[in-house]
């Protein structure tokens, strides 16, 4: 068996999501769908992480096996690239080690949420256009806490199946863009739903409904129900990925 990583990028809406649903369609159905056909057998992918409905990517990888070598990357590309249609392109085929693992072995995710500051009919989908002023450098006053701690459970979704809540946070940062606000954030790993969940909460210390330390106190009671609202997916991107092996 062979081994490769697919770069590729995908806007989420119309999608339930990353992982397969048994009642939806999600962005791994449709590439598992499309290499099936291209490489004549049932093939499966792993991803580098889970974005929930809506959520978009601009980088992401995954990994699938071959019975033999890919003689033409390029070729294959081409294929996928016209068997799964406009929302999901793809950009690269790495041949990699056996035991490489798309999720596993990721050393770093980076997200970004933009914030529209003026309404605009070409964005709408892909931004949140915020209904209120928000203070932005109180918000990164805020975000400069995420990077001394380590437990994120308010900041999760309830039930589900990971065995800890423990994230290194190394970068978290709102600055300005050409219609508004972006924050990005980067971590060894992310949570499901914590990053809408930071953003949401702080929205609210933008909004001036709770405090700097507010926010430390939501962050040390470990309850997802002391947290801010999670906020709409469509704003939402996976952004980059890296991994040791890769440049």
């Amino acid at each position: 068996m062979m081994r490769y990583f697919i770069r590729f990028s995908y806007n989420g809406k119309g999608y339930c999501g990353w992982q397969r649903q048994p009642n939806a369609l999600s962005v791994q159905e449709v590439i598992e769908g499309a290499l099936s056909k291209v490489l004549g057998r049932e093939t499966s992918v792993t991803g580098a992480g889970r974005t929930d409905a809506g959520v978009h990517a601009m980088c992401m990888y995954a990994h699938f096996d071959t019975l033999n070598p890919i003689a033409d990357t390029g070729k294959l590309l081409r294929s996928l690239n016209h068997l799964c249609g406009k929302q999901i392109a793809f950009q690269e085929i790495i041949p990699v080690a056996d035991d490489a693992h798309a999720r596993f072995d990721a050393t770093e995710r980076t997200y970004k949420y933009f914030v529209n500051t003026e309404k605009s009919p070409f964005t709408s989908e892909l931004a949140w256009q915020a209904p209120y002023k928000l203070d932005y450098d109180l918000m990164n006053k805020a975000a400069e806490i995420l990077l001394t701690v380590s437990d994120f459970t308010s900041f999760s979704k309830l039930h589900t199946d990971v065995k800890t809540n423990i994230c290194n946070v190394t970068h978290a940062h709102w600055e300005p863009y050409s219609q508004g606000w972006v924050f990005t954030i980067t971590a060894d790993r992310f949570l499901r739903n914590m990053v809408r969940a930071v953003v949401g909460t702080l929205v609210d210390v933008g909004r001036k409904k709770i405090t700097i330390e507010d926010f430390r106190r939501i962050i040390e009671q470990k309850d997802r129900c002391a947290a801010g609202t999670s906020m709409p997916g469509h704003a939402l991107y996976l952004w980059n990925v890296k991994y040791p092996y890769i440049k």
